[in-house]
């Protein structure tokens, strides 16, 4: 049997190392109880309404009246438990409440965010995940998996990591916080610029290019890669702008998240 690999190492082009510990069994065992117990009262919740709605407008049982109820309540209780993990895993860049409350993550193999279709997959195979009873399929597949996928991340391509810590540029040495100066040749604007649905990844993506960035053979390319990487994911047009524009935006970026942590802690 495979033991599980804990940290997963993503080297970049530009030789910019990124690492993430991926989750094992009992971290995910507790993300997914807390899941199962929330769509649980979901279900409950409808049940009771679908027993009220009965009571409260005394629908013949016998007639097709009740039917259509039943078949209703059926396909709402269909679209919670499945929509549950699809909806949050998108809207919260490969969370659900169970996985936020335990700090774990979603991902791609290669490390960045997962779409629509990474979403789909690995949930509608949880059907087979689950079977023949209690997840059986997908914890043996998780044992001998070296990365503890289940066959849902291995169909989509996709794992589970611990969620970084939000970046404090508080937290950081003196002499990595001077390398976040901008250059001062341009004046950036931030404006319409969504910073609040950038994700730890996405931050810890920029505070390791402006840390390296001096060291990087490829580093004009790699600042307008980056922002252009965000403005895609985000929904955003892609900026025409050159390297030092770029590099400033990131910096810019930082700089505001800088500014809210201060205003957050009453400085």
């Amino acid at each position: 049997m495979s033991i599980p690999e804990e940290t997963l190492n993503i080297h970049t082009p530009e030789n910019v190392a990124f690492d993430y510990q991926v989750a094992g069994i009992g971290s995910r065992f507790l993300a997914a109880l807390i899941d199962t117990l929330l769509v649980a009262v979901l279900q409950v919740v409808v049940i009771v309404t679908y027993l009220v709605i009965l009571s409260v407008f005394s629908i013949d049982s016998s007639g097709s009246a009740e039917s259509w109820v039943t078949a209703i309540f059926i396909l709402i209780i269909f679209v919670f438990y499945w929509g549950y993990y699809i909806l949050f895993e998108i809207f919260w860049n490969g969370q659900t409440p169970g996985k936020r409350w335990t700090s774990l993550r979603v991902i791609r193999n290669d490390g960045t965010p997962i779409t629509i279709s990474e979403a789909l997959i690995r949930n509608l195979i949880r059907i087979v995940d689950f079977l023949p009873a209690m997840y059986g399929a997908g914890i043996v597949t998780m044992f001998v998996d070296p990365r503890s996928r289940r066959l849902g991340d291995i169909a989509a391509s996709t794992l589970v990591v611990h969620d970084r810590a939000p970046i404090s540029i508080q937290s950081l040495s003196l002499k990595r916080a001077v390398n976040f100066k901008p250059q001062g040749l341009t004046k950036v604007s931030l404006e319409g610029f969504p910073i609040e649905r950038l994700t730890n990844d996405d931050l810890n993506l920029i505070e390791d290019f402006l840390t390296r960035r001096d060291q990087l053979t490829h580093r004009s390319q790699l600042a307008i890669q980056i922002l252009n990487t965000l403005h895609t994911r985000l929904g955003l047009p892609l900026p025409s702008i050159n390297r030092i524009e770029a590099e400033d935006t990131l910096v810019a970026i930082i700089q505001e998240i800088q500014n809210r942590d201060n205003e957050g802690n009453g400085t």
